[in-house]
């Protein structure tokens, strides 16, 4: 089992930065993946950045180049730093969590709302 707590949600303006983060409630070391998935109103929810194997990473080729995921292994917390925000960017994100490899992503958090808005 993992809990997963983000925060760092907020309003922006669009060119704008934030900054959110996941706390998990065991060791990073101990999870195969965890990364970060949005969902806008009245689409499915996306992929937005990953850790998968290591610390290799997978982002939405709309992020790339703007959202920089990232860890620290002593506060078994990761981050997603967003940069160059554009309204489009605007969803609740969760941080998801899975412990075994090759099943889906099946621990989530409450989620976290970005708007980007003027």
């Amino acid at each position: 089992q993992v809990q997963l707590v983000e925060s760092g949600g907020a309003l922006v303006q669009p060119g704008g930065s934030l900054r959110l983060s996941c706390a998990a409630s065991r060791s990073i070391f101990s999870i195969a993946a965890m990364g970060w998935y949005r969902q806008a109103p009245g689409k499915q929810r996306e992929l937005v950045a990953v850790f998968t194997k290591g610390s290799s990473t997978d982002y939405a080729d709309s992020v790339k180049g703007r959202f920089t995921i990232s860890r620290d292994n002593a506060k078994n917390t990761i981050y997603l730093q967003m940069n160059s925000l554009k309204p489009e960017d605007t969803a609740v994100y969760y941080c998801t969590a899975k412990i075994v490899a090759d099943k889906p992503y099946n621990y989530w958090g409450q989620g976290t709302q970005v708007t980007v808005s003027s």
